[in-house]
């Protein structure tokens, strides 16, 4: 990302006012930003847990961290950053002391920092290398899975990640016109196998949401980190997760349902044989959506969902 646009960039961060009153955010707690990014609810929070509260912000992504580490510094006695994934968020925690807490926190969208970076590959709209990864430190890229992949691998991808009705023809386009380089290039093979529908998402959309999920390992990481950040609160501790599409969602939705029943036995059974005990209750019922005002304001989250749970 040039100078320039750095500059003049500012991450939104999304439904603030309903993060911190979902995480119940008190004086002296201990809080976990799994996804830091920009810094914009960490600020949030440490304002809210003043005086005395602590936050531990992890990122996969350096650069993010960097922008963080910058927002965040008035609070620099009360914040520890971490680059890491965080499919290890237990690991990373306990390694710094940093258990039990009160409140462990989920953004799982893109940031504008990593939308607008002409690096990093992530929007089709933008000439820049497939790449599409979180970390440097990853080896998979988006072009690796486009130029390596069989047709049917990468129609499997396409349905299964991006929900792709157009799974199979865009899959065989790709294998017919690559090896790509660019998003862009990407991005016009994508449009002329799907061609141009009546519907407000570009054709490439759920191609490029495919790539990046794959590239990145994204449900299978927020699947492990739902179940250590459950045992890393302490009891009363809420766990609030953004998601902004169906299948993130989905994810944090069963989990949040397994754990706050008392059997979760499959219904054919007549008798509860499981022994399954409830570790969390649920703080949101179904989803908490962004307000007409706030999406009037930032349309880019008009796809969010919130879901919340307390720790029992």
């Amino acid at each position: 990302m040039s100078a320039a646009t750095q500059s003049t960039l500012s991450h939104t961060p999304v439904m603030l006012d309903e993060v911190v009153h979902a995480l119940a955010v008190q004086p002296g707690g201990r809080y976990v930003d799994c996804t830091v990014g920009g810094g914009g609810h960490a600020e949030a929070i440490l304002e809210a847990a003043s005086p005395g509260g602590l936050l531990l912000g992890i990122d996969a992504d350096p650069r993010a961290l960097q922008a963080a580490r910058s927002r965040l510094a008035p609070f620099a006695d009360a914040v520890l950053l971490v680059e890491g994934n965080f499919r290890d968020v237990e690991a990373i925690c306990r390694s710094h002391g940093f258990a039990p807490v009160h409140g462990i926190l989920f953004d799982l969208g893109l940031s504008s920092l990593q939308l607008l970076d002409e690096a990093r590959g992530f929007s089709f709209q933008l000439e820049a290398p497939l790449d599409m990864r979180f970390s440097p430190h990853q080896t998979l890229t988006a072009a690796d899975i486009v130029n390596t992949y069989d047709e049917q691998a990468l129609a499997n991808l396409l349905w299964r990640y991006g929900q792709e009705p157009l799974s199979r023809r865009i899959a065989r386009r790709i294998v017919q016109e690559r090896p790509f380089h660019t998003t862009t290039q990407l991005a016009k093979t994508v449009e002329k196998a799907a061609g141009r529908r009546h519907h407000r998402l570009h054709p490439a959309t759920r191609t490029f949401q495919s790539l990046r999920i794959a590239v990145n390992q994204e449900l299978e990481n927020l699947a492990a980190a739902l179940e250590q950040s459950r045992d890393l609160l302490g009891y009363g501790g809420r766990l609030t997760v953004i998601s902004f599409h169906s299948l993130e969602d989905s994810i944090v939705k069963n989990f949040l349902r397994q754990e706050s029943r008392h059997c979760i036995c499959p219904p054919d059974v007549p008798v509860c044989v499981c022994g399954h005990k409830p570790t969390l209750r649920l703080i949101t019922r179904g989803a908490v959506k962004p307000s007409p005002a706030e999406v009037a304001a930032n349309p880019r989250c008009r796809s969010a969902r919130l879901r919340a749970a307390e720790r029992l």
